[in-house]
């Protein structure tokens, strides 16, 4: 029988607890201490591709739903005078307590505001970027938020949403929820339709759309590096046959560049991410 808690909080102490389970912990940087998982979300692979993406003015940077605050860290270390972490959740583990501490054992200009994305308490024309990991198929008024993010934003300035679940059709979503990893132990997760995300993107006055596949960057595809997604998709083709695999492993890593937007094409899995990146006029 699947354990539930009463808050994101208690499940993530109990995922700490279990043996099994410390991969998963590790990929989703719920471990301590806190400022080696920042520092390991800041040196991976995933952040790396999104540094391109960031925009060349760093004054101020909003990082909406913001968790444990890595991608705030990040953000910091990446030159941003003012860093602000938006999130609701006060919790010292997994919420604004936690960013709090790591702000200031590291001295960083990060600065924590306890509030929803749908109605964000600044001025317009406030922020040059937007960064929003993991947060926007939590949000129950998507256009509403994407609005603010385009009211708060300098024109220039860029929304960055990486990591959001898509499905096919709505009748996948039961399916997705099913098999999440952790919406079990908690409830709270979500998708929504690819076309759900670009039209609030575009419907908020947003231009220059990139959408990033879920094959095409470790933004979407981390923990995986290339390496070991490839040899993951070769152990799905060849099920369990090892010299079908070593065959598909090495054909995908020598036509990666044909085979990934055939593979993008037919991935309908419930739930796989994409990445948005766009731009305010």
């Amino acid at each position: 029988m699947t354990k539930k808690f009463q808050t994101w909080e208690q499940a993530v102490q109990w995922l700490r607890q279990q043996p099994d389970q410390q991969e998963l912990v590790l990929a989703a940087y719920y471990d301590d201490p806190l400022i080696e998982a920042a520092e390991r979300y800041r040196s991976s692979e995933e952040w790396a591709e999104i540094r391109q993406f960031l925009p060349v003015n760093r004054f101020r940077a909003l990082d909406v739903g913001a968790g444990r605050g890595i991608a705030s860290y990040a953000l910091a270390c990446e030159g941003f005078s003012e860093v602000v972490a938006l999130e609701p959740d006060k919790s010292e583990i997994v919420g604004a307590a936690a960013i709090r501490s790591l702000a200031q054992k590291t001295t960083l200009p990060i600065c924590v505001i306890e509030k929803f994305s749908e109605r964000l308490p600044y001025e317009s024309n406030s922020f040059d970027v937007v960064f929003a990991r993991a947060v926007l198929h939590h949000i129950k008024d998507l256009d509403a938020a994407c609005s603010e993010f385009y009211r708060v934003l300098r024109p220039g300035g860029k929304l960055i949403a990486v990591r959001e679940h898509v499905i096919s059709r709505q009748e996948d979503l039961p399916q997705f929820l099913d098999e999440h990893p952790l919406h079990k132990f908690y409830g709270g997760e979500n998708a929504f339709l690819l076309k759900q995300y670009e039209r609030s993107i575009l419907e908020a006055g947003f231009h220059s759309l990139i959408r990033v596949a879920p094959l095409n960057s470790a933004i979407n595809f981390s923990p995986y590096s290339l390496k070991s997604l490839q040899r993951k998709v070769a152990e799905g083709v060849a099920r369990n046959n090892l010299v079908t695999a070593l065959f598909v492993e090495k054909a995908l890593a020598l036509f990666w560049p044909i085979l990934r937007p055939l593979l993008n094409a037919i991935d309908n899995r419930p739930g796989r991410l994409y990445s948005f990146i766009a731009e305010k006029g």
